[in-house]
């Protein structure tokens, strides 16, 4: 009997989990019951039109993750519920827009989701209201640490929410979004954080945005916005900033990573509330005693090594005006 949990591993090895916040441009969350296969797509209670269309999604390359929720395993009914999460196309953004669908039955949610894909006006079906959507994976069958990490979470997490009267907060059961060694883990909407390793107090923090934000260091797996190689320096610019951070946005303007992966640069423009703006340079250096080797998954045969970076400096330009910038440097020294 296998008796190895990948959670364990990573708590064991102390990993730096930052870096692993995955890059999607649209999520597509489809309410479905327990049972999950393995495979989500192969799931007992999904309709076989929608198990056709996501496979010819995932055959056509197109950035789109789908995955399963549920709020309630012994949900039955015919009524579903479909989220789409799309990132913002403009060039600041700090997350993703939301359409909400509900449906009567469950094969008609193949449909819906296909005219979203095609590109028709869904418009009237975007939510501007601010209802959060935290998905924590519960995903046994896919791995056995999100069944024994993230099921008690869950249930501590809905408990935490309704204890804190957040009407505007849904917390759902969601299959396989990657990053099994860190369970409990969990994706953030409409901003599209991750995060992993959680416990009672960090949810708590996350969910105010309270407290110390350094705290954040172990339960934070990057912005999925971002690529994963320097979601490091987003970590930093958080920190810098503290809990305002979540309300600025950012424009991607450029990487350059050497042949070993051992230097990158790369650049960000910021934008606050208030307008004003500046740009960030950010350089990112492999970071040999973090890198480590470990298996990925409950189930894998072998170790992989996990490149971990740190900071080794970041510049920031302000822009006071058009006309004037004004430098600032921010040194960023090595953890020892």
């Amino acid at each position: 009997m296998n008796t190895f949990f990948c959670a364990d591993a990573c708590r064991q090895a102390n990993e730096d989990i930052i870096g692993s916040g995955t890059n999607y441009s649209i999520y597509v969350l489809i309410e479905c019951p327990y049972p999950w296969d393995y495979n989500a797509s192969e799931s007992r209670y999904l309709p076989e039109n929608l198990d056709i269309l996501m496979r010819e999604v995932s055959k056509s390359k197109l950035s789109v993750r789908f995955l399963l929720i549920t709020q309630n395993q012994n949900q039955r009914q015919n009524n579903r519920k479909i989220l789409i999460y799309e990132k913002e196309q403009s060039s600041f953004i700090n997350g993703y827009k939301k359409y909400e669908f509900d449906v009567d039955h469950p094969e008609k949610m193949a449909p819906v989701i296909q005219k979203y894909l095609a590109g028709d006006n869904l418009d009237i079906n975007i939510q501007e209201n601010q209802i959060r959507d935290m998905l924590v994976c519960t995903h046994g069958s896919h791995d056995k640490c999100c069944a024994k990490y993230g099921n008690p979470f869950y249930m501590q997490a809905k408990k935490t929410i309704s204890e804190l009267g957040l009407k505007n907060t849904r917390i759902w059961k969601a299959s396989h979004f990657g990053g099994h060694r860190f369970a409990p883990t969990m994706i953030d909407f409409p901003d599209g954080r991750y995060y992993g390793l959680l416990n009672g107090e960090s949810f708590k923090s996350i969910l105010l945005r309270t407290g110390n934000i350094k705290l954040l260091g172990g339960v934070y797996r990057g912005w999925g916005i971002l690529p994963t190689c320097i979601q490091a320096l987003e970590r930093e610019l958080m920190f810098h900033h503290g809990w305002e951070w979540f309300d600025y946005k950012i424009n991607f303007l450029d990487i350059d990573i050497n042949s070993d992966r051992t230097l990158i640069q790369t650049q960000l423009a910021v934008v606050k509330p208030d307008g004003s703006r500046y740009t960030c340079e950010g350089r990112l250096v492999k970071d040999k005693s973090k890198t480590i080797q470990l298996k990925g998954s409950c189930d894998a045969t072998n170790s992989y090594e996990f490149i971990k970076y740190y900071v080794s400096h970041i510049n920031f330009t302000i822009e006071r005006k058009i006309t004037e910038k004004v430098l600032v440097n921010y040194p960023q020294k090595k953890a020892s």
